[in-house]
């Protein structure tokens, strides 16, 4: 049988919700689908969750060097003309391998196809659209609006631009979608393709400030300097992390105030000055909370 596509699974520990991954590959019924999985020697239920799908998948499981280690062993052995990368606690949704498929087929120039997607929670219901836009490199450097589980590329790619970069734990996925797309456009597909699960032990939304570093130092390296959005963004996830919240309007002050003081440490420690724009932008942050508070105050 000719392999069309190659779907591959890094897991790890993740048996609760590693069926519920398979199922939404294997219920899809594509004709000349590979599914890999890359355990990294989990000790709970998943590799009998494995072993149970018999010759529907094929596994490893050992210890390996984390996510992105998995997901390179993957990438390397992939039999399949068209690549996607499921984490063992996303889902796709029915009907997206198929359409993904078709467009390939009929669009020869195509190699990396993104699509719309949700965040989803532990028992897989809706939480939020995964905020997500039409393609634009430069905008892309700015905030990034593709969802790793919604997207497929031809292994001509892997071919030409290599595998992630395994040093990275948090933006793998943001670093090699910025290496691609330099070069090469971007097909979005204005379809729901996959659940991004969100919860307490999820990696990403568990180590928001540890993400939002690793991200600006990757955007450093690759693009010179990070976007000013990234660094308020970190000052942002700082401040909240201090306990400062937005109730009322004289909290939102003092959190204005913490958010104006974090913004500019960040911004001096990541790129040793901050424009006199970014000043304003900040004093007028300041200016607008403090107004809203007195006016608040004088009621």
């Amino acid at each position: 049988m000719t392999i069309k596509i190659s779907i591959v699974t890094p897991s790890y520990n993740q048996g609760v919700f590693l069926k519920r991954t398979l199922d939404s590959i294997l219920d899809q019924k594509i004709e000349g689908l590979e599914l890999i999985v890359f355990d990294g020697g989990s000790k709970d239920s998943s590799v009998a969750v494995l072993q149970s799908y018999g010759e529907l998948l094929s596994y490893v499981s050992q210890k390996d060097e984390g996510q992105s280690d998995a997901v390179n062993k993957g990438l390397t052995q992939a039999k399949g003309e068209i690549i996607g990368w499921l984490n063992s606690d996303d889902v796709y949704y029915p009907g997206s391998l198929n359409k993904v498929i078709e467009i390939f087929d009929n669009n020869p120039d195509i190699d990396v196809i993104y699509g719309k997607a949700d965040h989803i929670d532990e028992n897989d219901n809706y939480m939020e659209d995964y905020y997500t836009e039409k393609w634009d490199y430069e905008k892309l450097k700015e905030i990034c609006y593709i969802c790793q589980p919604a997207v497929f590329f031809r292994k001509s790619v892997v071919d030409k631009y290599g595998i992630l970069n395994k040093d990275l734990r948090y933006c793998m996925d943001y670093e090699f979608w910025l290496r691609i797309g330099r070069e090469k456009p971007f097909y979005f597909l204005e379809q729901k393709l996959a659940g991004s699960r969100l919860y307490s032990d999820n990696k990403t939304l568990g180590s928001r400030r540890a993400v939002h570093e690793e991200i600006i130092l990757m955007l450093k390296e690759k693009c010179g300097s990070a976007p000013e959005k990234w660094i308020y963004n970190l000052a942002h996830v700082i401040t909240e992390e201090a306990g400062y919240t937005r109730g009322t309007e004289k909290e939102n002050y003092e959190f204005v105030k913490e958010l104006v003081k974090k913004s500019a440490l960040s911004f001096m420690k990541y790129q040793r000055y901050i424009k006199l724009s970014q000043v304003r932008v900040m004093m007028s942050w300041l200016k607008s909370s403090r107004k809203a508070m007195l006016e608040a105050e004088a009621k």
